[in-house]
């Protein structure tokens, strides 16, 4: 197991990146680099937004949403377990976004425009670049975009390619484990550690390494954990399948992955 510090975790943890991100000021700076537009404000980040629809579905749970003043909806997730069903997952959580914005019955139109950013530690795609962007576009019609207002991005921290903002190449590097005087990253740096001064989100995270521990326990009392935790990383599994087979909340399977499994 291993022994996770709550004095050591940075913004690549992704219960760190939700609480840094409450501030809405600064979840506003992040987007408009990410984005590199601006942005006037931002309004009531959702720490951890869960949507639950229907009783037979799989519930979603959200790192940050947040909404701007042109009213598009931004779900940003940090990911640092590389697994090969992220784009379908995105494909997921833009589905979920879609019916939680809009009523029975209700206009199409009434959809806002949607953001699905992922900050990755490591590259999805293995073109080395730092920014993915994806948009549903017309393979017969070079130019001609769908235009139904989706838009799915990855980052990828450990990338070297493309020409993007120093302050976001600087805040990939530090998401990645690098210091920089970068005054961004400074900022972001600053907020980090305010919260692990938080003596309330220190409770409330060893509570969850707790929880995942029990977890992990229950799961070698019944000879699955190790099991699970070995296919996933050998790729024999998706994580979405061992999480449901472990019958645990996909955001809990990973964080026992990420935190007890090498």
């Amino acid at each position: 197991m291993k022994n996770i510090k709550w004095e050591e975790i940075g913004i690549s943890n992704d219960f760190m990146f939700g609480k840094v991100m409450r501030d809405p000021d600064l979840c506003r700076e992040l987007l408009e680099r990410i984005l590199e537009t601006e942005i006037d404000h931002v309004e009531y980040p959702e720490e951890q937004k869960t949507i639950d629809l229907r009783a037979d579905a799989r519930s979603v749970r959200l790192d940050v949403y947040v909404k701007d003043d042109k009213n598009t909806v931004y779900d940003i997730e940090m990911q640092v377990t590389g697994t090969r069903e992220l784009p379908r997952r995105s494909r997921y959580y833009q589905g979920m976004i879609d019916l939680d914005l809009i009523e029975k019955g209700e206009s199409y139109w009434k959809l806002n425009d949607s953001y699905v950013i992922f900050i990755c530690t490591f590259d999805m795609f293995g073109l080395n670049r730092r920014r993915y962007t994806f948009e549903n576009r017309c393979r017969e019609e070079n130019g001609l975009r769908l235009d139904d207002g989706t838009h799915k991005i990855f980052l990828n921290a450990a990338g070297t390619k493309d020409e993007v903002n120093e302050d976001l190449k600087a805040f990939l590097s530090y998401v990645a484990g690098q210091q920089s005087e970068n005054p961004f990253v400074r900022k972001v740096d600053a907020a980090v550690r305010r919260a692990r001064d938080n003596e309330e989100w220190r409770r409330e995270f060893m509570t969850l390494l707790m929880r995942d521990q029990e977890n992990i326990e229950k799961g070698r009392t019944e000879g699955k954990m190790d099991t699970l935790l070995s296919l996933v990383k050998e790729g024999l599994l998706s994580i979405t399948d061992a999480a449901r087979k472990a019958g645990m909340e996909l955001s809990e399977f990973e964080r026992v992955y990420k935190n007890y499994h090498g």
